[in-house]
């Protein structure tokens, strides 16, 4: 007796609590893949002098080193390449490039 008045109780819990355990599924869109305005290849840090010389050309113009560590910047028609004594530190697109 006291099982079945047990077992009544538990099946009523159970459809008293049955709409709060419903779930939904929801689907989010698929993220869109960024494209930049414009693609060019820059050196990457880390590759020395040479090799920047060697994939992209002579540059420009070289700006000297400055300031301790030494900062040597070569400009390039689109970009300006920034060496820390022989390696790149940072590549930067300029403003206006040439070939967008």
């Amino acid at each position: 007796m006291l099982r079945s008045i047990f077992l009544s109780s538990l099946v009523s819990l159970l459809f008293i609590a049955a709409p709060a355990l419903r779930a939904e599924v929801v689907q989010m869109p698929a993220p869109m893949e960024e494209k930049p305005a414009f693609s060019i290849k820059l050196p990457g840090r880390g590759m020395s002098m040479k090799a920047v010389e060697a994939n992209f050309g002579k540059p420009e113009k070289i700006i000297p080193a400055v300031g301790q560590p030494p900062i040597t910047r070569w400009v390039y028609a689109d970009y300006i390449v920034y060496f820390e004594s022989q390696y790149v530190i940072d590549a930067v697109i300029t403003t206006n490039p040439a070939h967008p």
